[in-house]
């Protein structure tokens, strides 16, 4: 069922008032929700459009009546201003590589619309009502994944988007790619025309970058969310003490993030029976004659510094929210058209700055999240470690059966994959466009890149997802667990039964990382 979601003009950033979050997000790509458009930003558009069209008259604009980027130096004859905004699109139609998955480019749909809402554009409304119709019917344009230096924006991924919207190119439609005016003219719609600049205005900014960023930040969030119950169930795997995750013990060291997951880890192990109460077995009398502990008193870092090493993950996905929020609802092409100050103003708006390097600091933190994810299930599979648990977590015969053995291989060349395209991509700026755009933000590929992290983020994760319901069965403890980690083994075992036998694992790992991914 489709949900109406309207989409309100925006009245003031400084009061916080966002027609975009991640929510809507969410719920556009995955909920089948639909963009409705109100009167109000209508009206603001439209309002912008015919400023523009007045304003333009005896005046020098860029990518009006000049040429773009080092060629705005020509005056463009105003015989040829139509065509001029139709070559921006189909010259700089240029990308390779295979192309971006369905929900990228709705998304990145989404965040163009988010720009053209501002009302600062100068376009006319029938380009963001297509815009919005492609969104709303599925209709995903061609975009290939190489192309973008972040500056003027995503200029040739854009091109690609606004070559549809002229009716050409190709999309990918229920499932198929075909020609645009093709599936154009099976759901009624019409090309948008050329008015003054809406060539220029479709190509021009960070929509493409901050739609993948918007998608990143959903499946990191989420992502987060399984690490942080994973944190839980390892230790109730290892009968850990409980005070790692004491209120006073984080709340000293002041980080929000730490201070959120050791909360949120108090809440999901309430019920647990496995955690021990250090006062009740190392702070009574009880101890006096031991001179050597069965169990360890202090965990391994992987498990016992579980606040400490997501913390730091969950205040950098909290503030590169905020960023990808205020993108999505930003005016990010050149030039500014203002009517409120009756002036267009010139810049960089589409300078792609700010998603690269919030892009860049959550692939970080994802590849620091497969890494511990890594290093936990290195514990379980490693028996002199551990103490308590088979060697990688066998239940059939030792040297015979193997257990995870395999799968454990598996973990380590993904996370070491990740470790090595950790490397920021903000600081890779490579002059092009004859010196013009001399610093770029290589916005488009951090995003990209931090996309293939989060992937394999969720490969190692379901390897950990499957060896931990494979501990819990090998000490049988499942109904010792907490209920919020019980679902989860729960969860994992509808999914496979505990593995005895050598069988071929890649279908289960599959299941379960489709399993993981649900959001």
């Amino acid at each position: 069922m489709q949900n109406s979601l309207n989409f309100r003009i925006f009245v003031g950033f400084l009061r916080n008032e966002m027609k975009i979050d991640i929510q809507l997000v969410h719920d556009i790509l995955y909920d089948n929700g639909r963009l409705v458009w109100d009167d109000a930003t209508k009206r603001s558009i439209e309002d912008c459009y015919l400023f523009l069209l007045q304003f333009s008259h005896d005046k020098i604009i860029y990518g009006i009546n000049t040429g773009f980027g080092p060629m705005a130096q020509w005056r463009v004859s105003d015989d040829h201003l139509r065509d001029l905004q139709y070559n921006i699109i189909r010259s700089h139609a240029t990308g390779m590589g295979e192309p971006f998955g369905d929900f990228f480019v709705r998304a990145s749909m989404l965040a163009r619309v988010g720009s053209f809402a501002q009302g600062k554009s100068g376009v006319h409304p029938e380009l963001v009502v297509l815009l919005t119709e492609f969104i709303n019917r599925g209709i995903y344009p061609f975009i290939p994944k190489h192309g973008s230096v972040g500056a003027s924006g995503d200029l040739v991924q854009l091109a690609h988007i606004a070559l549809c919207l002229i009716g050409e190119g190709k999309v990918h439609y229920q499932g198929t790619w075909r020609a645009t005016k093709e599936v154009m003219d099976e759901c009624g719609l019409k090309p948008i025309d050329i008015h003054i600049r809406e060539g220029l205005s479709c190509t021009n900014g960070t929509s493409v970058m901050t739609g993948i960023s918007a998608v990143n930040q959903l499946h990191a969030e989420n992502l987060l969310h399984y690490a942080t119950i994973a944190a839980v169930w390892m230790n109730e795997i290892a009968g850990s003490y409980d005070d790692l995750m004491a209120a006073p013990l984080n709340e000293c060291r002041r980080h929000h993030g730490q201070i959120q997951i050791a909360a949120e880890m108090r809440k999901l192990c309430k019920d647990s029976k496995r955690l021990q109460k250090r006062e009740n077995k190392l702070y009574d009398e009880g101890h006096k004659d031991v001179q050597v502990f069965h169990d360890k008193v202090q965990a391994y870092y992987s498990l016992r510094c579980a606040p400490q090493i997501l913390g730091p993950i969950a205040d950098t996905l909290r503030y590169s929210r905020q960023v990808i929020e205020e993108e999505l609802n930003a005016a990010s092409d050149n030039p500014i058209v203002d009517p409120a100050t009756q002036n267009v103003y010139h810049g960089g708006n589409f300078h792609g700055d700010y998603i690269s390097l919030e892009a860049d600091k959550m692939k970080i933190a994802m590849v620091r999240l497969a890494m511990v994810s890594e290093r936990q299930l290195n514990y379980l599979c490693h028996d002199r470690i551990n103490g308590i648990l088979p060697p990688f977590l066998n239940l059939g015969t030792l040297g015979l059966n193997y257990g995870i053995q395999a799968c454990q291989f598996t973990a380590t060349s993904t996370t070491a994959e990740c470790q090595t395209l950790a490397m920021p991509n903000y600081v890779h700026s490579i002059p092009n466009n004859n010196d013009n755009q001399d610093i770029v933000s290589m916005g488009t590929n951090s995003a990209e890149l931090c996309a293939q992290v989060i992937d394999n983020c969720y490969q190692v994760l379901s390897i950990l997802y499957l060896a931990m319901a494979q501990a819990v069965d090998c000490l049988g403890i499942s109904d010792q667990l907490a209920s919020a980690t019980k679902a989860q083994y729960d969860a994992i075992r509808a999914i496979t039964p505990a593995i005895v036998l050598d069988t071929p694992h890649y279908q289960r790992l599959a299941d379960i990382e489709k399993y993981l991914r649900k959001i």
